[in-house]
């Protein structure tokens, strides 16, 4: 999926010479795709925690907190947490985003 960034074009002597983009854009661009922390790579290889369950815990949050952003049940968050099975794809999105992760930091 491609992301529309608003950007300013400045020219000199005619020619593009730099593209302004909006800090947030930018630090979207540059920030690595796929980055675990040492905690959660080591739950979910070593001690077999998935890992929805282990951001969650790394970022120190209850199911409920993190089930109300992603707008689901706890019900549903801790089933989720339980399973090997892989949730489908929109709802690892909203996960994500209530997480401030990419889809791909979620997947097993």
């Amino acid at each position: 999926m491609r992301i529309p960034i608003d950007f300013q074009v400045i020219e000199q002597d005619g020619e593009p010479t730099f593209a302004v983009v909006p800090y947030g854009d930018f630090m979207h661009l540059i920030r690595p795709k796929t980055t675990f922390p040492h905690e959660v790579a080591r739950a979910n290889a070593v001690d077999g925690v998935p890992l929805p369950r282990a951001w969650r815990e790394h970022f120190g949050l209850t199911q409920k907190e993190v089930a109300k952003k992603a707008g689901m049940t706890q019900a549903a968050l801790s089933q989720l947490e339980k399973t090997k099975a892989r949730p489908r794809k929109a709802t690892l999105e909203k996960l994500a985003r209530a997480l401030d992760l990419t889809v791909e930091q979620l997947r097993e």
